[in-house]
């Protein structure tokens, strides 16, 4: 490719269709081996006024092209400039149909040259986590073109050099040497496939999730878009170089699809789809129902288990059995927690069999010491607290545990144990922020929609129930009255009552104190309404204790659905509401849910009860873990 010249060309037009519309301007520039041969820049005037949106797009205007020369005296002058070149371009379909299009009309024959399109190039090379679009604005910036593209015709085509100087680096190092190898390795396009464009030509712009079936109307794929038209479209162009995605194009005989209110909605609907019809070619993992939970047995003496339903003492979820397993060999040294697997009945005695974990025995066998149940129960009340975030004791003991090792220079040792505990912390943190939403009866929230107006969800015990938006202009609270009217019943759990509070607090136990919490976790641009951030336990002014998990440590709250005593250890009615953390909510939709409420201008609407983590939860370690992560990749540089 050293040898092969290319001209990269850039056009504006009036409007996008190259039947209707005309050339504005056009820029290329003619590159070889890296260096610039020659530029081509003109105006052109199209023959008709300008519309207003391409003027504030380009900053063309009819004034400006008036003196210009028409089509039919720049065409010949371009087709000398780009002959015998390879013609490039991004999106070279747009360009390459204007130019044809302008040649059939000044009746100019087309050369017929090749053409390379740096959208598909970058399409092959680039993955969406480096290039989340392959526009030409973000594609410079990730490709560090030395251009700012301007919507303008020849500093776009200056900043598509850049770009392809940049991917042909990239594909260089794959062994891609030359133009056919080069165009060789762009995604390959069949007739067939490309002939099914018309299944995306019905499908509407908004968001939603779309849902390819095959000959049997079986689901093959289900997938999320915020453009759904275009999203399906991109299919049929090669876009995806997947050879199982263009396996499943081939079997395709329609597309269905959803329409959504907003991406949150989407996600969850692409979620419960996906458990309904379990596609083929969607990728299993993907799947809520593989999550693992670590959790205690059912025993006099328990020990950790893993498990695919969770219990009320559960931590998850996990992607895998070997995460959770992990987790609870460091929870059992350092809580301990036995891992022999002998039966112990009730009123026997642990320790006589196992050794001491000094020598690799079991962890709750110490300096050789038997323990009945109610002894040997201080350990497993020690893990529920930890999981439930009624107390972060064992964390303290392993952070110590760290910095004695530091200190005494055991620094591998110290080192296993520091990247163990950040695993720990990061289990608790994500059981606790989900189970945070999963107990609210009734969760409202709105986000910005970037154009003056809101995107709503009504959360019910961790579920979303339903999704709307207010447009700009749009008065907000009749839409989440008729959105809250209409949204999906959510009942609460089988078992127990749970407590029913408002603003974290149940009325009953507050009295008019609620209100000084609401007032003071007010503010912010949507009415009523206070930042969507989980509230670390704390003082509230004048209320005689402590917020923790949600209740006031010492006031004898009261369930206001069946009366009894509220339980404030456990944070539920009685011992016949034990609950799992997620309440039967699917851990998939939940997290969504709660990734959604965690991006900058997210507020709350309003709630039942308040919105918080427990005070001695994990949360409170998120400092440390940042700086024991940093530490971690620190000593991979290192290595």
């Amino acid at each position: 490719m050293y040898d092969t010249t290319f001209v990269v060309v850039d056009l504006e037009t009036t409007g996008g269709s190259a039947d209707g519309d005309a050339i504005t301007e056009i820029g290329a520039v003619k590159v070889r081996g890296g260096e610039i041969l020659g530029e081509f820049a003109t105006l052109v005037d199209p023959g008709c006024p300008i519309p207003p949106k391409v003027v504030q797009l380009t900053g063309i205007t009819t004034a400006m092209v008036r003196d210009a020369p028409h089509i039919e005296a720049v065409l010949p002058g371009f087709l000398e400039f780009a002959a015998g070149a390879v013609l490039v371009a991004h999106n070279a379909r747009f360009d390459t149909r204007f130019l044809k299009a302008a040649a059939e009309r000044c009746g100019t024959p087309w050369p017929g040259a090749p053409v390379l399109c740096t959208v598909q190039l970058a399409r092959r090379v680039l993955d969406r986590d480096e290039a989340p679009s392959v526009r030409l604005s973000v594609l410079a910036q990730v490709l560090g073109s030395r251009t700012r593209p301007t919507h303008r015709a020849l500093d776009d085509a200056r900043a598509t050099v850049d770009v392809l100087h940049a991917l042909i680096e990239r594909v260089g190092n794959l062994g891609v040497g030359t133009l056919a190898e080069l165009i060789d390795y762009l995604p390959e396009v069949t007739r067939r496939q490309r002939a099914k464009r018309h299944l995306a030509a019905e499908l509407p712009t908004t968001p939603g999730v779309y849902l390819f079936r095959g000959p049997g109307d079986e689901v093959l794929y289900i997938g999320t878009a915020v453009n759904l038209r275009r999203r399906v479209h991109s299919y049929f162009t090669g876009s995806d170089t997947r050879t199982r995605m263009r396996e499943m194009v081939a079997l395709a005989t329609c597309v269905d699809h959803v329409e959504c209110a907003h991406g949150l909605e989407a996600g969850v609907r692409e979620l419960r789809l996906l458990v309904a019809h379990t596609p083929p070619y969607n990728r299993r993992s993907k799947f809520p129902r593989r999550a693992w939970w670590l959790t205690l047995t059912d025993e006099a003496f328990p020990r950790f288990t893993t498990t695919r339903t969770p219990t009320p003492d559960a931590l998850g979820p996990f992607n895998s059995r070997a995460d959770a397993v992990e987790v609870a060999g460091t929870l059992a040294d350092r809580c301990g927690v036995r891992t022999c697997t002998t039966r112990i009945p009730r009123d026997g005695r642990h320790g006589p069999d196992c050794p001491p974990a000094a020598v690799g025995g079991c962890p709750a066998s110490v300096g050789g010491k038997l323990s009945d149940a109610t002894e040997y129960a201080a350990a497993t009340d020690l893990v529920r607290d930890l999981f439930a975030g009624r107390t972060d004791a064992p964390l303290h003991a392993m952070r110590d545990r760290i910095e004695t090792c530091a200190a005494t220079e055991q620094f591998e040792t110290a080192a296993r144990l520091r990247d163990r505990t950040v695993t720990v912390i990061r289990a608790l943190r994500r059981t606790q922020r989900l189970a945070a939403l999963a107990r609210l009866a009734e969760f409202v929230a709105a986000r910005p929609d970037g154009a003056g107006g809101w995107e709503f969800a009504i959360v019910r015990y961790g579920r979303l129930a339903a999704a709307g938006t207010a447009r700009r202009g749009t008065p907000p609270m009749p839409v989440v009255a008729a959105l809250t009217a209409s949204a999906e019943a959510v009942p609460p759990p089988d078992s127990g009552c749970p407590p029913l509070r408002v603003s974290g607090h149940t009325s009953r136990s507050l009295g008019g104190r609620s209100q000084v919490l609401r007032e003071e976790r007010s503010g912010g641009s949507f009415p009523g309404s206070y930042p969507c951030a989980l509230e670390i336990g704390r003082r509230v002014p004048d209320s005689g204790g402590e917020l923790l998990d949600g209740v006031l440590d010492g006031l004898g709250d009261v369930c206001l659905r069946c009366g009894k005593d509220d339980d404030v250890r456990r944070g539920w009615c009685g011992q016949d509401g034990v609950y799992p953390p997620l309440r039967g909510a699917s851990p998939e939709e939940t997290g969504l849910i709660v990734r959604w409420l965690e991006q900058p201008g997210v507020r709350i609407v309003r709630t039942t009860e308040g919105y918080a983590v427990p005070r001695f939860g994990a949360a409170a370690w998120t400092e440390w873990v940042a700086l024991a992560e940093a530490a971690t990749q620190a000593d991979s540089v290192h290595e």
